[in-house]
Parts: structure tokens; sequence; C-alpha cells
């Protein structure tokens, strides 16, 4: 019987990388849940992770475990489901290769998610846009810098890794102007880009200076920016931007903000939803028609298209049948 590592490494070497294509973020994602997994396996059952066996890696285990990190760790029914996920993910791999597995696996299978509401969809409306981009320093070392990525969020609503994983050979600044990204599963998709957007480009140091293999954006000290970086660098140009939503008030603005306001422009500008798919690069055109759920110019649009008819202010006067003289002829003639 393979041990626990050798399954583990198949299922994360293989399987993730190789069979799904899966992306580095991803894949750690699926790290971190099954690390906290084995760990609690392991101190419930008193033995060392080295000691684990299949076993040992009961439906009843996965039960438990949900239970602990909402309980003990105070997670949200979304973080709750998204460990569960992965764990499907895992005791699908399992029972494909190890037989003995199938019956835990099914019963793994049948534990269903929690209900959740939504998570809000936030966006940037125009006049915040235009805001942002006023306040923004003309001057100094990071200026451009910032300056540029801002806009590049904007024109491309790159996910934040696509846009840190970014190299000076991925952006064509002569034409067509263009932007290869690099995204989810592995795929490669192009999103054109303004001159604008392009004019800021050209003028970083990486672009004037650096090869084709080099990052395009990088920190003070020369290093590539890292998700976490452009979190950072989001987060500290927007602070001061006065949002008008009276809800959205107290929530800061991530580059992930961009992405849903990037869709929800050219939803509203009549750009087809299919399009948008594959200019953001989603998998499913559902998770693009949510969009249309989100804008209330939008909605006001349609029913604009649908006004009710308009009707005079004086009804008109029914006739009956007794008031039809001819009719009245007719009958007192039989």
């Amino acid at each position: 019987m393979s041990t626990v590592g050798q399954v583990l490494f198949s299922f994360f070497e293989d399987h993730l990388k190789v069979q799904k294509g899966l992306r580095p973020g991803s894949i750690k994602s699926y790290r971190d849940t099954i690390k906290l997994f084995l760990a609690f396996v392991a101190r419930t059952d008193r033995k060392p992770v080295t000691r684990l066996s299949l076993s040992d890696l009961s439906s009843q285990r996965v039960l438990d475990f949900l239970q602990m990190i909402e309980v003990q760790r105070h997670n949200k029914p979304q973080t709750r489901n998204q460990r569960l996920a992965a764990l499907h993910t895992l005791y699908r791999y399992v029972a494909t290769h190890h037989c003995e597995m199938l019956a835990e696996a099914e019963r793994v299978e049948a534990i269903p998610n929690k209900r959740t509401s939504p998570a809000p969809t936030l966006y940037l409306e125009h006049e915040e846009i235009d805001q942002l981009f006023q306040m923004l320093a003309s001057r100094g070392s990071r200026a451009l810098r910032d300056h540029a990525l801002l806009m590049l969020l904007y024109n491309t609503g790159a996910r934040v890794q696509e846009v840190a994983d970014l190299r000076v050979g991925d952006v064509d600044l002569d034409g067509p102007l263009r932007v290869r990204l690099h995204g989810k599963g592995d795929k490669w998709r192009s999103c054109p880009i303004w001159p604008e957007t392009a004019a800021l480009l050209k003028q970083l140091d990486t672009v004037q200076g650096g090869g084709a293999q080099a990052a395009l954006f990088v920190s003070s000290r020369r290093e590539p920016l890292t998700r976490f970086g452009i979190y950072k660098l989001v987060r500290r140009q927007t602070q001061d931007l006065v949002r008008s939503d009276a809800h959205d008030r107290g929530k800061t603005v991530s580059p992930h903000v961009f992405r849903h306001t990037t869709a929800v422009r050219l939803l509203e500008a009549g750009v087809e939803p299919n399009v948008i798919r594959g200019w953001l690069g989603h998998v499913s055109l559902e998770t693009t028609n949510r969009y249309a759920e989100i804008t209330m110019r939008t909605k006001q649009a349609a029913l604009a298209a649908c006004m009710p008819p308009t009707t005079s202010a004086a009804s008109p006067t029914r006739v009956g049948w007794r008031q039809d003289q001819d009719l009245m002829k007719w009958l007192q003639s039989l």
C-alpha cells in the first residue's frame, strides 16, 4: 500500500501540476488546506504525521476538520467551502488510484457545501476613476510605475497575479497595442490596450533598458513586484479616494475591484458578454453574466427600452349592443 506521502507527492506533482495544469497560486491553496487537515488528523489520532496511513483519512475526520475550522479557527462558511472543495479533489484522486478508499471517498463526496450569500461585487464609478487618476502623484521615483500599473489594471481587468507575472516581452507597444496575459488553467489571452496605457508603459525603465524576460513592474529594490506588493500599492494609492456609495466607503480598494470595474464598463458600453468572457479569461459565461446584476445603469437602460405604452387621459366609451342602431333594426325585422 502506498504511503500518505507518496500519494500526496503524486497528487501535487502529477495530478495538479501536469494533468490539471494549475497555476502556483492555486496549488498553494491546495497545499495550505491539506497541511491543516493532516496536522488535525495527526493531532486527533495522537501520532506523528509521518505515521499516518490512508485508513486514518476517514470521512469522519473530514467532518471533524470542517467543524474545527469553523468553531476554533472561526472561519466563515466561504472558507469552509473552499477547504471542502480542495478535499473533494484530493479524495476523488485517492479513490481513483486506491480502490480500498472508494467508500470513504464517496462519503466525503456526499458532504455538502454550506449555503452562503454571494460576496458583494465592488467596482468604481466613472467619477471615482477620474478622481483616482487626478490624485496620482506626477513626480517621484514610483509615480510613473504606479500610474502605469493602475492604468493597466483598469484597461485590461487583469488578475493581480497575471500583472505580477508580466514580462517586458509580453507587451506590444509598437502596434498592434496589446498585452499577453498568462491566466488560470495555464491559458494565455491577449487584451488590447489604449494608446495612453502604451505611452505610460514605454516610459518605464524596465521597458527602456530591460530585456524581453525582465519583469515589467519592479520594486524600489529592482525586484519583480509580487501580488502582495501590488495589493499594498493599490491600497496606498486609493486610501484617500472618496467613495460615492455610502455602503462601500469603509471598504478598501483591491486590485480585483479594478477587474470588476472593467467588466461593468464593458457591459455598459454594450459589449457582448461572450467577448467580455474572453477579455477577462472567465471559464464559464455564468461568471460574466453576474455583472449584469450589479449595475443600476444597465437595468435602467433595459427599463427604458421597454417603456409602457402611452394611454390617453380619458378612457374610450364602451358602446353596448343596444346602442348599435343597425343591429337593432335587423333584430326588429326578424
